[in-house]
């Protein structure tokens, strides 16, 4: 591994001095992943180095306020089925937190209804670990672009493509990188009656079963596995009430595989691999598996040393392919032929306890704690802005 410093980077204060940088965690959101983002966060929140950094964990309500929150991971995990919510351990019901509106000052502010604003001071990084729609896709990447405040992740137009499962797949597919068959139903399509028939026609094509799923959605969330038609349009209906767009692809008979990524100061490097392992009783990786019964992940995945060295070196030219930054995850099929097909890529993987991308990076020789380090750092050191 590189032998890059992890020491924390100081940053100017009052009179000439230097203090710890000052980073917001922000979580929650407005998507359908909204626990798993708190969940997440808990687990950011043990793992930091409170001696390296000064932490302000803000956490968005699913109706999109931004909320001071209680400093306790205990309460934002996932335990007993019971999912965790922002709304559960904001300070307040009323509180919000505003950003900057200028590049020139970092300072958040905190109003209540009746009471003078509050100055929070000012925030050095922003460890933004939302999943899903207005968090991974873009949007808040693009809200900090404008308020000048370093972030950790990829930018605007990665955060973008990498959400849309249409568009990742027409990026990789442009650089020539192996992506299954799929078709999109879009919305106007869907809601005429009389296109409908061509988009099960369409659908026929990939050969059943496929997997229709949410374009811009993750955590498994809203997907269906269709073994027959009859299922088909129920299929679509759950997709579009978590996106209106949906992205159906071709069942692929292979073993599931994901693959960290990381930024180092001389580029992005790959992880050992991961392989997904169903609990019984499961079709597929799905919300459940995943997050509530006991599918696990194997790390290292059992692969020969060619196998474990193209899925590293395919997933290093998935993440330069989107310009991605900072970290994501690769997920992909290894087909019975020996071939890999990317399935998807996440901009801002899970941290939960069971997530594999830190478990991944800790069996290739980086612990929690170092590898958060190493991500603020990595925002600290870059501009926002065109870069």
């Amino acid at each position: 591994m590189s032998t890059e410093s992890t020491s924390p980077v100081p940053v100017p204060a009052a009179a000439g001095t230097i203090r710890k940088p000052r980073v917001a965690i922000v979580f929650g959101g407005r998507s359908s992943e909204h626990a798993i983002s708190v969940s997440t966060a808990g687990s950011v929140l043990r793992a930091i180095d409170r001696d390296a950094f000064e932490v302000l964990p803000i956490g968005i309500t699913s109706d999109g306020r931004w909320a001071l929150t209680a400093d306790e991971p205990a309460r934002m995990a996932i335990s007993g089925g019971v999912l965790p919510s922002v709304e559960a351990i904001a300070e307040s019901t009323e509180g919000q937190v505003s950003l900057p509106a200028s590049p020139v000052a970092r300072e958040l502010v905190y109003t209540e209804p009746g009471a003078v604003p509050k100055a929070l001071g000012e925030v050095d990084v922003v460890l933004p670990l939302l999943h899903g729609p207005w968090g991974e896709d873009g949007t808040v990447q693009g809200l900090l672009e404008l308020s000048g405040v370093p972030y950790v992740g990829s930018g605007v137009l990665s955060s973008a493509v990498g959400m849309d499962k249409e568009y990742t797949k027409r990026v990789l597919a442009s650089f020539g990188l192996p992506v299954g068959p799929y078709t999109v139903v879009r919305p106007r399509e869907w809601a005429d009656e009389d296109a409908r028939p061509a988009v099960r026609a369409r659908i026929a094509e990939l050969g059943y079963p496929v997997f229709v799923k949410p374009s811009r959605a993750g955590s498994s969330i809203g997907i269906t596995k269709v073994s027959d038609p009859a299922q088909l349009d129920a299929a679509i209906e759950e997709a579009r009430r978590h996106d209106p767009k949906v992205v159906v692809e071709a069942g692929l008979i292979g073993r599931e595989l994901e693959c960290g990524v990381l930024e180092f100061e001389d580029g992005p490097r790959a992880s050992l691999p991961a392989e997904v392992l169903v609990a019984d009783g499961y079709d597929f990786y799905d919300f459940e598996a995943k997050y509530i019964d006991s599918s696990d992940v194997q790390i290292p995945a059992a692969l020969t040393e060619d196998e474990t060295a193209r899925l590293r070196a395919l997933a290093v030219d998935v993440f330069e392919a989107l310009a991605c930054e900072g970290l994501a995850r690769v997920d992909v099929f290894l087909l019975p032929d020996g071939g890999f097909v990317v399935n998807e890529i996440n901009t801002m993987p899970g941290f939960t306890p069971i997530s594999a991308y830190p478990r991944m990076w800790e069996a290739t020789g980086i612990p929690y704690p170092e590898l958060i380090d190493r991500l603020i750092r990595a925002a600290l050191r870059r501009s926002t802005g065109l870069r």
